[in-house]
């Protein structure tokens, strides 16, 4: 996973080829660390999204931008606009966020 630390960069990803997966988190969050723990083998199977990090507190304006209340989140960009939102309350588990992608490729096909 890429870290992406200026708003150009952010940017950037957004509006590039494909689809990114960005996840918003922080290092002093709790559930972010434990999504860290079961995230990699989801990167993996999820392969057809280039998959992104940014700590939120290093870029508060992008998160205020596009709604992130609450970390880890994750959010799915195609096309410089936000297909899918995955909120902190919806994202404690492997199961919540493969149910996530899962749907999201349902309808986003």
């Amino acid at each position: 996973m890429k870290s992406i630390t200026t708003a150009e960069q952010f940017n950037q990803v957004i509006n590039g080829e494909g689809k990114a997966l960005i996840k918003f988190q922080a290092g002093w969050c709790p559930d972010c660390t434990r999504m860290d723990m079961f995230i990699d083998p989801i990167v993996e199977e999820y392969d057809m999204y280039t998959w992104y990090d940014v700590d939120r507190d290093v870029l508060p304006e992008i998160a205020e931008k596009y709604e992130v209340m609450g970390i880890p989140s994750l959010l799915i960009f195609e096309n410089g606009e936000k297909k899918a939102h995955l909120h902190s309350a919806n994202a404690k588990t492997p199961d919540q966020v493969t149910d996530f992608l899962e749907n999201v490729e349902k309808v986003n096909g």
